[in-house]
């Protein structure tokens, strides 16, 4: 299982040694722009469960185009 998570910098080396000290866990740091990216990709899949599930109305084609 991956998990992400997100740590204040002044707590991030307690929580990373820690992990560290696991045998089982594998610690890799990604930058805040990934993190981000990651956000984004997970909201943009809901959106389209919701579109899917009629729970939410889909935007116009032109309207995306547009933000492109």
């Amino acid at each position: 299982m991956k998990v992400l998570v997100d740590i204040r910098d002044d707590k991030a080396a307690f929580v990373l040694e820690l992990l560290n000290s696991l045998s089982f866990v594998k610690v890799k740091s990604i930058t805040d722009e990934k993190a981000q990216l990651m956000e984004e990709i997970k909201e943009a899949v809901e959106n389209v469960k919701l579109v899917k599930q009629g729970k939410l109305r889909p935007k116009p084609l032109k309207e995306l185009l547009d933000e492109l």
